[in-house]
């Protein structure tokens, strides 16, 4: 029999200073949709379209969450942010070439920057502090 503090310890387990995983997938929309809407502001675009340029890669996004069980621990940066950065990208484009919009590679390359800092940046932060909070006081 696991005692709680062996349970809790386990990967994918919670704990009490976990984030919640509804919390994380709503950041990781919130900045796939920031990313979007940067794209159309970057292009002069206006943001009508937001939800246009978006779908695709919060398509990718929830595929993502839900092939990699990303709510099991949300904010991995490895191996589940990694992947979930991935699948996001990958998808995105997938599903942005089959409706006949384009993929050009500098769009790729920027995609795969900025969602790498977007999805990743914050699981990283968390993780710092995190650790810097378990430490204590010096």
């Amino acid at each position: 029999m696991h005692s709680s503090a062996t349970l809790a310890a386990l990967p994918g387990r919670s704990t009490a200073r976990s984030v919640p995983w509804i919390a994380a997938l709503a950041v990781d929309v919130l900045l796939v949709l920031l990313f979007a809407g940067l794209g159309r502001s970057t292009h002069s675009l206006d943001a009508t379209g937001l939800l246009v340029t978006a779908w695709p890669f919060l398509t990718g996004l929830l595929l993502g969450w839900v092939v990699w069980r990303v709510h099991r621990n949300p904010v991995a940066v490895w191996p589940r942010g990694v992947a979930l950065w991935l699948t996001t990208v990958a998808a995105g484009m997938g599903l942005r070439l089959l409706s006949g919009e384009g993929a050009a590679p500098s769009f790729v390359l920027v995609t795969l920057a900025v969602l790498a800092a977007f999805l990743l940046g914050p699981r990283a932060l968390v993780l710092l502090l995190r650790a810097v909070r378990s430490r204590g006081p010096a």
